[in-house]
């Protein structure tokens, strides 16, 4: 009898390991929920083109060479300035493209939207292909600002150099373009890419209008 309970006790054991490594193995194997990414990606914009364009006339040949950011630009994260001496990389807001690439784009745009504007050749420049002036753009402020007041706005800054192309090249134009501060609400991430957009697009007329009338 004392054979038979000792037993029946150890069967009893083994089936309750038993079921237990079944539960843990079916706990292991439950698929967790997939989380969303919280990520959101932006572009700017192209300017809108012009209604109403007379036909072709003689124009520039105009060489934008590849612009030049500040180097806390040049990264994916969206910048919003806290600070003189201060920056915050969102994460979760991102260029779609990178920024470089994005104001060469709406630069190109503006130019050839403009009746002085012939033709627009992009870098590498073919060996084939005359140009009459090469533009140069650094753009210093490209980002949010958000002042310790609770102030917002989209802040762009740029300096432009046109000069002239090919051998001996002789610098024509040169400013520094400071975008009006343009009211933002701090967490509207597609309204700071559109007022970035629109200062972009500004710097491409400020280039068009530093061009030399031609005769």
């Amino acid at each position: 009898m004392k054979n038979f309970t000792m037993s029946s006790c150890l069967k009893t054991l083994l089936s309750l390991v038993a079921t237990a490594m079944v539960l843990v193995q079916s706990g292991c194997n439950v698929a967790q929920p997939a989380q969303d990414d919280p990520t959101r990606y932006f572009v700017l914009s192209d300017p809108p083109a012009p209604a109403g364009l007379s036909p072709a006339t003689p124009g520039a040949r105009i060489g934008p060479k590849a612009v030049k950011l500040e180097s806390y630009l040049r990264r994916r994260e969206i910048v919003v300035r806290t600070g003189d001496n201060e920056v915050e990389f969102r994460d979760f807001r991102r260029w779609a493209e990178p920024l470089d690439t994005a104001v060469a784009r709406v630069i190109r745009a503006k130019l050839l939207a403009s009746p002085g504007v012939a033709q627009v050749v992009t870098e590498p420049f073919p060996a084939d292909q005359d140009r009459d002036f090469d533009v140069s753009v650094e753009v210093r402020r490209c980002e949010g600002l958000a002042s310790r007041s609770g102030h917002y706005a989209a802040d762009f800054e740029a300096t432009i150099e046109v000069s002239t192309a090919g051998t001996g090249p002789r610098v024509i134009a040169r400013r520094t373009i400071s975008a009006p501060d343009a009211a933002w609400d701090g967490s509207d991430f597609d309204r700071l890419a559109a007022l970035l957009s629109a200062d972009a697009a500004a710097l491409g007329q400020e280039v068009a209008a530093s061009l030399p009338q031609r005769n």
